[in-house]
Formats: structure tokens, sequence, C-alpha cells
């Protein structure tokens, strides 16, 4: 990767760290993507379980699909939530693996975490936990997760074949990645390639 590359994969990761920041310190604030209750639910997560969820993880919910409502979760599985965000998808998941299983969820922004950490306490979920790390450099054994969920991290990380690797190298022989993620239905124009806002649009 060259120094110009470098510069701005950092960049871009600064941006997206403040902007998920802001989302999750000012949750009912403006943001350039959607956020929170009614987009959760637009994108087909059960009314019903966005009620019992504690408002410190639906508020500022930022993904871009009901990943962890469509994945097959076993109970008794151990779950990677990566780019968990406040959590949201966390909780799901560990209510579906049970208490025999257990779901770790890993975000690079601090201010996402302290919210999966207040929603988890508030929803007394003891077999979820929360990690700072980089997708790019999983804090995991080898071959010790039975199923991740990925909700909408690709597009926002340009060192996406090292998170594959990571991918391939944490999860169990047999397990699987569920993901989701936008994607264009054509190429951008040159110079909207080049605009950091159409990073989160």
């Amino acid at each position: 990767m060259t120094t110009e590359l470098i510069d701005e994969a950092g960049e871009l990761r600064r941006q997206v760290r403040e902007a998920y920041a802001g989302a999750a310190e000012q949750p009912h604030g403006p943001h350039p993507f959607p956020v929170g209750r009614a987009f959760a639910a637009s994108l087909g997560y059960p009314v019903a379980i966005l009620e019992r969820m504690p408002s410190a993880a639906v508020d500022s919910f930022a993904g871009v699909s009901n990943i962890a409502i469509t994945a097959q979760l076993d109970p008794g599985a151990r779950v990677l939530d990566l780019g968990c965000g406040t959590g949201l998808d966390s909780l799901i998941a560990a209510e579906r693996v049970g208490a025999r299983g257990n779901v770790i969820g890993i975000d690079f922004g601090a201010a996402m975490l302290k919210r999966a950490r207040e929603a988890a306490r508030t929803a007394g979920a003891s077999n979820v936990i929360f990690c700072q790390a980089d997708a790019e450099r999983l804090p995991l054994a080898g071959a010790s997760i039975d199923a991740a969920v990925v909700n909408g991290i690709f597009n926002l990380n340009p060192t996406r074949a090292e998170i594959f690797s990571e991918l391939a190298r944490v999860v169990r022989a047999g397990g699987e990645v569920w993901a989701a993620e936008l994607i264009l239905r054509e190429p951008l124009p040159a110079e909207e390639r080049t605009s950091a806002t159409n990073w989160f649009a």
C-alpha cells in the first residue's frame, strides 16, 4: 500500500469514527446516514423485538440490514458481531443462542461501545461482551467462532481483504459468516467517488 493510499485510509477511518461517534452521542441529531428505531423497523426488525431492546442499542442503530434476524444462529453457538455498533444485533444474537451460547461484539468506536455496554447492562445480558478492536486485527483465537454477523462495515473500510482473511481465520471449519452491505446499481461518477460524503450515503 502506497503512502498516499495509507493516508487516504487513515483519513477515511477518522471520518467514519467521527460520524458514528456522533450517532452514538446524539442519536436524534442530524447524521449523514439513517439512524434509530424507525430505520431499524424499516429494515425488517420486528417491532416487538425493538420494543423490548434497550433504547441505548436501538436509538443509535445504523446498520444496513436485519442480519441478526435472518442469520442462522443455533442455541449454544459462539457468535461474533463484527462492527457491532451500539449492540442491537449482539443482543438479539445473545437471545437467540441462549445461556449456553455467547456473543462477542467488536467495534473500533469507543462511543458506540459505550452505548452497547450500557444496553447489555440494562438488558441483563450475561452472555455478551464488547471489545474495541479493528476489524482487520481481531483479538480472537483461530477457529473460535461458530457464526459471524457483519452488518454493513465493508464499504466503510478499505482493508477489506484483511477483514475477509481475519473472518476466515477466526470462524471454525463449517462455521458461517452472515453479512449485509450496501451495493451500487451502477458506477458513481468520478467526482462523486472522491467525495467523503458518499462513503456514508
